[in-house]
């Protein structure tokens, strides 16, 4: 682990400055995604969370740079527990699959499993609710090239609708009309 990058990492805040700061860092020196990858799956890592902030501007720019990385992301990608990364994770895969359905396919059929089975998890279990969304647009992308997951979607959105917030609802709502 690249030490500089780390100490960056670690002195991450989550206001959105500091997050472009290191994103931009990595831009500088590519060569330090490995580490960043490395640092942001590592969820033993008490910043690991910071990582994925990073991560996440990162790959919104540059998504190519994950794509070697895309078995091994898939694979942790259930493991993630910590509230602040999953919001970026969440995004992150929000981002492969709707590269995945838009441009070359580029997901295993076991990525797409792992995604679809984890994003369904972060919809009925107490996860906060911009992951909760990212998991509600990608599984609607998914549910294109797997039809089984609409009706799976639909049931969970209607049941869970009048229980979650209005953001929730929101989202919700613009994918039951799509449904």
């Amino acid at each position: 682990m690249n030490e500089i990058l780390y100490t960056k990492i670690i002195n991450s805040t989550a206001h959105r400055a500091s997050r472009e700061e290191n994103a931009a860092y990595i831009f500088n020196n590519p060569s330090l995604f490995n580490d960043l990858f490395t640092a942001a799956i590592t969820i033993t890592d008490k910043n690991h969370h910071k990582a994925c902030w990073i991560m996440e501007l990162v790959l919104e720019r540059q998504l190519d740079l994950i794509f070697p990385k895309n078995d091994i992301f898939c694979a942790t990608l259930p493991q993630f527990r910590n509230e602040s990364a999953l919001r970026s994770i969440s995004k992150i895969a929000l981002f492969l699959v709707d590269y995945n359905n838009r441009k070359t396919k580029l997901l295993s059929d076991k990525n797409i499993e792992v995604i679809t089975e984890t994003c369904f998890d972060w919809l009925i279990n107490d996860t906060k609710v911009a992951s909760k969304a990212y998991a509600i647009q990608a599984l609607y992308l998914l549910g294109k090239e797997n039809p089984w997951i609409y009706p799976e979607l639909k049931q969970l959105l209607q049941q869970g609708f009048p229980d979650h917030s209005p953001a929730y609802q929101s989202v919700a709502r613009k994918i039951l009309k799509k449904i």
